[in-house]
Order: C-alpha cells, then sequence, then structure tokens
C-alpha cells in the first residue's frame, strides 16, 4: 500500500465519516476526513467506541450522518441515502474468526469470491493465498485450525470479496502470544502489497506501532486528534496503553559491515543501528520504521565525554509533563521529528529542564519494526 497520506487528499481519495449515535456513559461523535489508502488504526482503550465506529460504516449500526469512499456514498442522512450492509463493498474481519465449519479452507474462499460480481474483481485469489501463506491449507477443515490459521483464513474470505474498504476489529485479540507474533508479518505484507485502504480497531499499542500509517485517537466516543502515526504516536499527552513511545519514519543510508553496523537516516539527522538478519538484507534505500521508547533517552546539557553510546541527537525540549511517581516525560524536536525522552523528577530538577531548552537527546536503544 502507498504510505502517501495527509489530510489534504482530494474528494476521490478520502474517506469522509461523519458519525452520531448515542451509547451507554457518551454520545458517539465522530468527524473524520481519512485518507482513503494504508492502514488507518482507530486507537484508544476499551468501551472508547473504536467497534461502533465501524459497525456504523458497516451500517450494522444505524448511527445519524453519512459515510463517503471517495465518490461511493453508503450513507448520506441529508439526502436520504442509506445503503444496507450488503450493499456495501466492504470486508469485515472479526475478533473471532467466524468460518463456515462445513467448508474446507477452500470452499470458504471460493465463498468470499462468490459473493463479488466479476466486473468488480480486483483482487486474484491466488495472490490474497499467497499473501497470508496459506496455500498448504486450502484442503484443510476449517475445524482443524489453529487461532492464527483462522484468522488468516478470516482476513483471506475478506479479501477475496475485492473490498472498497477492509474494517478489522482487533482480529488478533483473542490469540495468545505465539499466534500474534504468527499473524503480524502476514498483516504487515497486506500493508505494503495491497492498495485496499483498511480500518484497524486496536486498542494494543504494539500493533499500531507496527501496522498504522494513520491514526484517529479516540475516547469516549470522541475522536481527540488524529494524523500521520509519527504524529500521534509521538504526542506527549497520548494515552498509551503500554510504554510511551516515538515513531521515526526512516531511510536505510549505509551498511557498515566491518563493525556490522547500519545507519538510518530521518528528518532530524542521522541513527546508528545494528545490522540484524531484518536490516542486512535490505537495499540502500529503503524506507524503515523505528520506535524509541521514551525510557531509552537520556537528556544532558553537554556532550558526554568517553560513552558507549552510538547515538546523541541535538534536541529542544517542546514540554514536559509528570509521567508517574519519581518520573517526567519531556517532548523533544530533533530536526522537525518528535521524540520522547522519560528522565526521573530528580534528575529533571537538578538539570533545571524547561521548555524552550536546548539539549542533547542520547538514544540507548531503537527498535526496527520494518
Amino acid at each position: 500500500m502507498s504510505s502517501t497520506m495527509n489530510n489534504t487528499a482530494s474528494h476521490d481519495d478520502t474517506l469522509d465519516i461523519a458519525l452520531r449515535l448515542p451509547r451507554h456513559g457518551f454520545t458517539l461523535d465522530v468527524q473524520l476526513q481519512l485518507p482513503a489508502r494504508g492502514f488507518t488504526a482507530l486507537y484508544g482503550p476499551s468501551g472508547c467506541g473504536k467497534t461502533t465506529v465501524l459497525r456504523a460504516i458497516a451500517g450494522l449500526e444505524r448511527a445519524a450522518g453519512h459515510v463517503r469512499i471517495g465518490p461511493q456514498v453508503w450513507q448520506d442522512d441529508a439526502r436520504q441515502t442509506w445503503l444496507p450492509t450488503h450493499r456495501r463493498a466492504l470486508g469485515y474481519v472479526f475478533q473471532e474468526a467466524s468460518l463456515f465449519a462445513h467448508l474446507n479452507v477452500q470452499g470458504n474462499l471460493e465463498f468470499g469470491l462468490q459473493r463479488t460480481p466479476p466486473a468488480r474483481r480486483k483482487v486474484a485469489l491466488e495472490q490474497v493465498v499467497g499473501l497470508l501463506g496459506i496455500g498448504h491449507l486450502l484442503q484443510r477443515s476449517s475445524s482443524t485450525l489453529s487461532g492464527g490459521e483462522r484468522q488468516r483464513v478470516a482476513i483471506a474470505r475478506a479479501l477475496a470479496t475485492s473490498p472498497q474498504l477492509l474494517l478489522m476489529d482487533e482480529p488478533l485479540s483473542a490469540l495468545d502470544a505465539s499466534r500474534k507474533a504468527e499473524v503480524l508479518p502476514y498483516l504487515e505484507t497486506l500493508q505494503r502489497e495491497l492498495d485496499i485502504p483498511v480500518l484497524y480497531v486496536s486498542h494494543a499499542q504494539e500493533e499500531v506501532l507496527r501496522l498504522a500509517q494513520h491514526v484517529v485517537l479516540l475516547e469516549r466516543g470522541q475522536a481527540l486528534r488524529h494524523g500521520s502515526a509519527a504524529d500521534i504516536l509521538s504526542h506527549i499527552d497520548q494515552p498509551l496503553t503500554g510504554n510511551a513511545t516515538a515513531v521515526l519514519e526512516g531511510t536505510l543510508l549505509a551498511h557498515d559491515m566491518a563493525d556490522h553496523l547500519c545507519t538510518i537516516g530521518f528528518a532530524g539527522g542521522q541513527l546508528l543501528l545494528p545490522a540484524g538478519p531484518q536490516v542486512s538484507s535490505l537495499s540502500i534505500g529503503s524506507p524503515v520504521r523505528l520506535c524509541i521508547a521514551a525510557r531509552d533517552v537520556s537528556l544532558s546539557l553537554t556532550p558526554l565525554v568517553d560513552s558507549t553510546l552510538l547515538n546523541s541527537l541535538p534536541a529542544t525540549i517542546t514540554a514536559l509533563r509528570d509521567d508517574g511517581p519519581g518520573q517526567v516525560l519531556a517532548a523533544l524536536d530533533v530536526g522537525g521529528s518528535a521524540l520522547l525522552a522519560q528522565v526521573s523528577s530528580r534528575s529533571a530538577r537538578a538539570l533545571q529542564l524547561t521548555a524552550g531548552q536546548a539539549v542533547l537527546a542520547h538514544v540507548k536503544g531503537v527498535a526496527l519494526l520494518r
């Protein structure tokens, strides 16, 4: 999928949503213009309205408002337009893989294919089978599949309908850690290879970090903010469900075979990373996504002397906030890129850290996601 996303996309490239629906404890009220390409994560705590948004887009919940995908209008209350779910060209992947028990894997996939008129078929079944690595499962009964295999088949069946939009409602939440690790690489492959927009519901930080190019942050039925994954996930006020982590989009610049290091360039400078198998297989110029946990960034006012750290970046503190007992979270601007640093309250007082202050950010660890 293309990773080009912005809020100024043309009408034909936009998913335009305005939905309002009273729920127990809050009212869902979202107005969003999202890129109609790539993975967009609806992200937030359990019960914030993520699934309700998906169900309303699909026509499974009757919210007030409108739903448009480019020129296609699925709902427009002002014009009394409403398409029932079966007339919306969408694929839906639920938390639990709902396969037909009386059909084998091949039969489940063909069911999805048969729902789509030949003239609208844009996704070849063979392509989907290959991307999700399920060719060896085609003759298996769906009742004999593992949880990870079932979910991959469910995703393949949804894609076999050549949807204009793929909706995924926490598709990994029912899987244990090993099964999640099995399925995530396949989702990353879909993100790269298929030009189908995906709305992905999750409250799991790891999934959003690895998959999303665009993020909508929801809380109590409201969209607090939305934008690129790097902007939203690196925001100091982001109510993360895991450890505060900044996202950087970069490019592989060089391999250092002698020291087994690689150089990654990003908007704020360069970083040296160990050249493990994942990065060694990449060619120069390949795009990569980096995640840097706030706990892996320390600050100083002057350069460190005789240090083993490989990465020190000039930065400016843009904001500070308390981050639990004895901890302070600092938002940093590194040449236009956002970074986060978690430091002790004692260190923040000793260095007299304030917004606008120039510091050096020392990066102790970087995770290369793709």
